[in-house]
């Protein structure tokens, strides 16, 4: 097969303690999903249904990088969660049996330029801008689920150049794991190879050029990423 211009290389992800590649297809995120994060963005999370967002998949970059600060913003934002890799697809997913489509768990920032997000809101606009560029989704390596399990009760945190900013646990999520994947499975056909960024507790805030952001998920795994 020949191509017009050269084909963008997949982007996969490493699996823990082996020498696999975890394909990913899609990145989904899920909106205000832990209550204090909800409030602190001026919204009530008790009235609320899941919402998604979407991001690119060659915004993966893995955990280790030194990324850019991006364009077009004086004001990037970090957000940990808990990340779910799907293994097996469907549509209408019960809750009763999403975990089964569950390949394994990691540790993602959802970077976010607040500043173009904010204005998007404001206009009644996509996010896209504030929330899809590029490198705009770190992730660690893929812990398979036959590894650790299906947690759903682990600290969730993160630190900016070694000042905790984010420090919950994952039981605080609005909607839990399989909840998430019976919402979000009624609305896009999942396949093997998508991401879903559960959402992000409380304390999100800016970081800097130079600063370096730590976080990780009990159990599951550590990030670290350098802002250049």
């Amino acid at each position: 097969m020949n191509f017009v211009v050269p084909a963008a290389l997949p982007t996969t992800l490493e699996v823990t303690d082996t020498t696999d590649r975890f394909p990913v297809r899609r990145v989904y995120c899920v909106g205000r999903n832990y209550a204090e994060h909800a409030r602190e963005m001026g919204h009530d999370p008790d009235r609320e249904p899941p919402f998604f967002f979407c991001k690119p998949a060659d915004a993966i970059v893995p955990s280790g990088s030194e990324i850019a600060y991006p364009l077009a913003t004086q004001n990037l934002h970090f957000e940990i969660e808990l990340v779910v890799a799907i293994g097996t697809g469907g549509t209408h997913i019960k809750a009763a049996d999403a975990l089964d489509h569950v390949y394994g768990y990691a540790v993602g920032i959802d970077l976010t330029r607040r500043d173009l997000q904010g204005e998007a809101k404001k206009m009644g606009r996509p996010w896209d801008s504030g929330k899809g560029f590029d490198q705009a989704a770190p992730c660690t390596a893929i812990r398979p689920a036959s590894q650790i399990g299906h947690p759903s009760s682990a600290r969730i945190w993160l630190a900016v150049d070694g000042k905790i900013r984010q420090d919950s646990d994952i039981d605080r999520l609005i909607w839990s794991i399989p909840e998430t994947i019976e919402h979000l499975s009624g609305l896009w056909t999942l396949q093997p190879g998508d991401l879903i960024y559960s959402g992000t507790p409380a304390g999100v805030g800016p970081v800097e050029k130079g600063e370096t952001m730590t976080g990780g998920v009990d159990g599951v795994g550590e990030i670290e990423i350098k802002i250049t």
